[in-house]
């Protein structure tokens, strides 16, 4: 991959915003015709810096108002144990992001729940059925100060490569 150019920036930017816009409603934002728009789309799709396209949803609207964090401490770190834990967080609907981590504990999992009664059971019936769980600890988010997608890499500067 060629390091991204200022047009590159500006095109990525506005797709950050709305992903929905057309070629055209996208070239004329960023100051292009409508061919090398498509190109320059099409290169940062291929390439892989655009991963994909999504609709975001409102937690709070879908009545999953609480945000928690659950930092989880695995009794054993070899390969299997963590690809095994790894692969059931993926099959849990609420766990939004689940990231292994280093530091004191293993894992730091995002969770969407209704409440704490939501939360319990998540923790009994989900969470702690998973094999090769010593520990963990629970934090709720209160609000989000900040909440994004990706970086905008407009305002990542010129030494984004």
């Amino acid at each position: 991959m060629r390091p991204l150019d200022s047009m590159d920036r500006k095109i990525l930017s506005a797709l950050r915003v709305d992903g929905r816009l057309t070629i055209a409603e996208l070239a004329a934002k960023v100051g292009l015709s409508s061919s090398p728009c498509w190109t320059r789309v099409k290169r940062l799709e291929t390439s892989g810096v655009i991963a994909g396209y999504v609709a975001l949803l409102d937690h709070r609207a879908m009545g999953l108002p609480n945000t928690v964090f659950v930092e989880v401490t695995l009794n054993q770190h070899d390969d299997k144990v963590l690809e095994a834990f790894g692969e059931a967080l993926l099959r849990i609907p609420e766990v939004v992001e689940a990231h292994l981590v280093t530091g004191d504990y293993d894992y730091l999992i995002k969770l969407a729940v209704s409440g704490t009664e939501h939360y319990e059971r998540f923790l009994r019936e989900k969470l702690y059925k998973i094999p090769g769980i010593q520990h963990s600890r629970t934090t709720f988010g209160l609000r989000a100060l900040k909440q994004s997608s990706s970086v905008d890499p407009l305002l990542l500067g010129p030494d984004l490569p």
